[in-house]
């Protein structure tokens, strides 16, 4: 099979070394000091103990890499609206293509979801370029339960787990999926098969939504966040926000707030990616983590006073370094 990575840092290296040496014929699509290294020499990934090594073809240009049959696309949500439009020498009419990013995706409600009809979201695709270049009809949807960083361009660091759910967005069994969940089982990867795909995205949104803003406005990390009862006491009230909008898009929540707080301090002092985006000075997926979830809330009249003000104040933080777009006719 031929795979494309979108993408090839930390959770496309986790991808790409294994696919390859699973079998796979792997192309990365990247530039910079990461393409350099990828043309040079082999992809490494330190996994288990081990560092595993695999070479790929490399470019920063989709011609050069042809039509694949499985995408994966691990960019960073506010890169995807730039590169989108240019995939289409990777995509033909039997490539699948599988988003594996944090936050709400593109394709998150187009074809509707509980009390909503086909809504696109202008706060992920605001100008619909990203629903244009990568149709619904060839994504299956993606959640990853991992952690993994970059060690130098091409080097990438397992952190932790393994995990990664997949599923149809119409819930649909296909074959495609199966196909897709077995090359990923032989590659090594945990893999469920869920008919629930928004549902499996929305529960993992649910933490990243109150630690990822919270940890990149007070550069705590988590544990510092959940043993202070204000900010603890603030997470709560932004998740009982978003299982109020899950319940109303076929995404229901039923674990309490507090059990899912008690096993993420359990997972210790760890900073956040949103928190890592921030330090490195890379641009922070707000619309991605915060601003879609409220244009979903608005959506179905529902009020969300607490993610209205993390929202800002992130925004606020974000566009005062330049990791945030600043609004039309705002001072630069």
């Amino acid at each position: 099979m031929r795979v494309g990575i979108i993408g090839a840092g930390a959770m496309g290296g986790w991808f790409g070394v294994r696919l390859a040496r699973a079998g796979c014929v792997v192309s990365a699509l990247d530039r910079g000091a990461t393409l350099d290294a990828l043309r040079s020499g082999p992809w490494r990934l330190d996994l288990d103990g081990e560092t595993l090594e695999a070479r790929v073809a490399a470019s920063s240009e989709p011609g050069e890499l042809g039509v694949q049959d499985l995408v994966i696309v691990t960019l960073k949500g506010p890169t995807l609206p730039l590169v989108a439009p240019a995939l289409g020498p990777m995509i033909g009419p039997q490539t699948v293509i599988l988003p594996v990013m944090n936050g709400v995706p593109w394709w998150f409600l187009l074809a509707g979801g509980g009390e909503l009809g086909p809504t696109p979201l202008a706060s992920v695709d605001p100008r619909g370029a990203i629903a244009a270049a990568l149709p619904i009809d060839a994504v299956v949807g993606g959640v990853l339960h991992a952690t993994a960083s970059v060690r130098a361009p091409g080097h990438v660091v397992h952190g932790a787990g393994n995990g990664i759910v997949i599923g149809e967005p119409s819930g649909e069994p296909r074959d495609r999926t199966t196909r897709i969940a077995a090359l990923l089982s032989d590659a090594g990867f945990d893999v469920d098969v869920t008919p629930a795909i928004q549902q499996a995205i929305w529960y993992k949104l649910w933490g990243n939504m109150t630690m990822n803003p919270i940890s990149a406005l007070t550069g705590a990390t988590c544990d510092r966040i959940l043993d202070d009862p204000l900010t603890s006491a603030l997470t709560l009230r932004l998740m009982a926000e978003a299982r109020a909008i899950g319940a109303r898009i076929g995404a229901p929540i039923d674990e309490r707030s507090e059990d899912r707080n008690a096993l993420t301090r359990r997972l210790g002092a760890f900073k956040t990616s949103m928190l890592q985006d921030a330090e490195a000075g890379r641009a922070l997926e707000l619309d991605q983590i915060l601003a879609a979830p409220r244009e979903i809330a608005g959506r179905l009249g529902l009020a969300t006073p607490d993610l209205d003000a993390v929202f800002g104040l992130a925004r606020v933080f974000a566009q005062a370094r330049g990791l945030y777009p600043q609004p039309p006719g705002s001072p630069a």
